[in-house]
C-alpha cells in the first residue's frame, strides 16, 4: 500500500495502541480529526498535555486527581472510618457513579500476581496497613472490592489474613447474578459463587 501522508500514518499508528482501538477505529480517529478546525484539535492536544502534566497519585488513598489530597480524602462528609480498597483508580469512579458508597478508599495498584513477579511489597498494602494503625481516620471497616478473578482472590485473601491483626471489621463487596439477566446465560462460576454468597429472604 502507497502511503500518501506520513503525518496521518504516525497519527494512526499512535491511536492503535489505545486499549481497544484497531487499526480500522484509528484510521477513523485520525481522519475525523483531520477534519475538525484547528482550534478544536488544538483544544484536544491541550487537554491531554495538561492531563500529564497536572494528575497526581493522591497521597493518602492513591487514586488520580489533581490535587493533594483527593476531593474524597479532604471531604470532611465522607465517613472516615469505612475504606473500601480497589484494585486501580478506575475502580474507585465505577462505585461512585452508584452513589452508594460514602466512605472512603484505598487503591492498591494492581493485585498479587506471582505468574507475573509481582508480590505484595508491590501493590500499596503497607500504606494500608499504615492508614489503619495510624490515628488521622479511626478505620472500623475495610471492605475488600477487588476483581473476582485469582489474583483479586489471592490479594483478597492476603490482606484478610493481616487485617486479623487488627481491630477492623473486614467484610467484601458480593457477588453473583445482576439484576435482571437469565440463569441459562450465567457461567458456573458467577453460579457458583451466587449460591455461596447466598443471604437470608
Amino acid at each position: 500500500m502507497q502511503i500518501t501522508s506520513e503525518a496521518l500514518e504516525r497519527v494512526i499508528e499512535e491511536l492503535a495502541r489505545l486499549p481497544g482501538t484497531g487499526r480500522k477505529s484509528a484510521q477513523r480517529i485520525a481522519i475525523h480529526l483531520l477534519k475538525q478546525s484547528d482550534e478544536r484539535v488544538i483544544t484536544l492536544a491541550d487537554a491531554l498535555i495538561q492531563l500529564k502534566k497536572s494528575v497526581i497519585r493522591c497521597s493518602t488513598c492513591g487514586t488520580i486527581t489533581d490535587s493533594d489530597p483527593c476531593s474524597i480524602c479532604s471531604n470532611q462528609k465522607r465517613n472516615s472510618g469505612v475504606i473500601c480498597v480497589v484494585e486501580e483508580f478506575q475502580d474507585v469512579y465505577i462505585i461512585e457513579k452508584t452513589n452508594e458508597f460514602r466512605g472512603r478508599y484505598h487503591v492498591l495498584g494492581g493485585t498479587i500476581s506471582p505468574l507475573d513477579n509481582i508480590g505484595p511489597d508491590d501493590v500499596r498494602i503497607k500504606e494500608l496497613l499504615e492508614r489503619i494503625a495510624g490515628d488521622d481516620e479511626q478505620i472500623r471497616e475495610v471492605i475488600l472490592a477487588l476483581n473476582p478473578d485469582a489474583e483479586g482472590e489471592a490479594t483478597s485473601y492476603y490482606i484478610n489474613k493481616l487485617l486479623q491483626n487488627y481491630e477492623v471489621n473486614v467484610t467484601r463487596i458480593a457477588y453473583g447474578i445482576p439484576m435482571g439477566t437469565e440463569l441459562e446465560y450465567i457461567d458456573e462460576a458467577t453460579l457458583s459463587r451466587a449460591f455461596a454468597s447466598r443471604t437470608p429472604f
